[in-house]
């Protein structure tokens, strides 16, 4: 038998097994959602799950790690002054159809951890102005505020989780038809 052994490479490999994590936990949780085995990451990253252990103790922390990428970015583009409630959304659309595991992040009821939670509210709280902007505007509804936005981008989730690879994209762009359609915008050029 040859069996190819790992080997320890000790605390020097603490970063690159994090991040091989990191990376895994995104493409197991964007095939099979958040409620995917552990085990499947650790071997998905090639690591031991005693690795993804020390790194992340429990789901929420691996959750929590994976989406903050996702947070940073859309904090980026939504204090940018020129940019718009629109393009915010398109950017969370990609996102989504990307990983659908993302919109877990999106709303706080369920989650128990309080690290997620402020995750959550982080990003409702960013789309504050911009629905505010696009109310005084007239591209939504007057009524429509930054709690109802996420609540309808949370409820792409399910559809796009169970669309297939290939059709996902078109799944997408329905769903965000209807949601500009609800949100009482404007038309799409």
């Amino acid at each position: 038998m040859n069996a190819e052994r790992r080997v320890n490479r000790g605390p020097q490999a603490a970063a690159g097994n994090r991040a091989a994590l990191v990376d895994a936990a995104r493409r197991v949780f964007a095939e099979n959602g958040v409620d995917a085995p552990l085990s499947l990451i650790a071997r998905a990253a090639g690591v031991g799950q005693g690795s993804l252990y020390r790194h992340f103790p429990n789901r929420e922390s691996i959750i929590l790690a994976v989406f903050e990428d996702n947070i940073a970015e859309i904090e980026d583009l939504a204090t940018r002054p020129e940019s718009t409630l629109d393009e915010i959304l398109e950017f969370i659309v990609e996102q989504i159809t990307a990983s659908t595991a993302f919109v877990a992040m999106l709303i706080p009821a369920g989650l128990e951890d309080p690290r997620l939670v402020e995750v959550s509210v982080r990003f409702t709280d960013l789309l504050v102005g911009k629905v505010e902007g696009a109310r005084r505007a007239g591209a939504i509804a007057p009524e429509v505020e930054a709690a109802d936005v996420v609540l309808a981008l949370a409820m792409f989730a399910p559809i796009l989780l169970q669309s297939d690879e290939d059709s996902r994209r078109d799944t997408a762009d329905r769903a965000w038809r209807l949601l500009r359609r609800g949100l009482g915008a404007k038309p799409i050029r």
